[in-house]
């Protein structure tokens, strides 16, 4: 029954419509309906063309949004190696400012030991004027005692300095007089007088006194 019904409401809209195209015909003429198609087919082509054109921009728009995303990768890409250089270059400023200060360590140690030279050098040169001093002055006295007294100063035996004086006895000036000297254990030295005998086979050359005051 309900199928019946169905038939019967199709065959009505098409003979419906048959009616109203018949109707439009006799309405318009068949040049308007021509012109209408016409228009409807020439509305269909600029949609197609619309449509090609508007798919064509949205191809291009898909790869504009696929060059845009590889680029941002790219950038992304750029970035992290950026971020590396930098800690990179964070390291090596480190190194240099240690290096930098490990220079300036040493080279406040090399000033450092270049003054501490120099006041060695100084007190060394100031000791070397005073010995010099010294023995200019020993020297002389050593040429005052050899002229007044005759002094000689020689070496014997065990490293002692013998000591001898001449001009003391107005009656005989050649007679000498001599004193030996020592250093003993404890590193204080020792005079012993000498007779006049002990002159005989224990002396040796005489040495000057100036290089013997010089080398002690």
């Amino acid at each position: 029954m309900s199928a019946v019904k169905t038939e019967d409401e199709i065959t009505v809209v098409e003979r419906e419509m048959k009616e109203f195209w018949t109707e439009l015909k006799s309405v318009y003429g068949t040049e308007q309906i021509n012109q209408t198609l016409a228009l409807r087919d020439s509305c269909k082509e600029s949609i197609n063309v619309l449509s090609e054109r508007w798919s064509k921009k949205l191809k291009e728009g898909d790869l504009m949004i696929d060059k845009i995303q590889e680029y941002r990768n790219e950038i992304l890409q750029q970035n992290k190696h950026i971020s590396e250089n930098e800690k990179h270059l964070t390291e090596i400023k480190s190194n240099l400012n240690h290096e930098e200060e490990q220079k300036k360590e040493l080279t406040d140690s090399i000033q450092e030991l270049k003054e501490e030279l120099m006041k060695k050098k100084e007190i060394i040169s100031s000791k070397n004027k005073a010995t010099k001093e010294r023995v200019e002055r020993l020297c002389k006295s050593k040429e005052l005692f050899e002229e007044r007294l005759g002094l000689e100063i020689r070496r014997i035996h065990n490293e002692q300095l013998q000591f001898i004086f001449r001009h003391i006895d107005h009656k005989d000036p050649d007679k000498p007089y001599m004193f030996t000297l020592s250093i003993n254990e404890q590193g204080d030295y020792e005079g012993k007088a000498g007779e006049r005998g002990e002159m005989q086979g224990q002396m040796d050359a005489p040495i000057p006194l100036c290089l013997w005051v010089w080398t002690e």
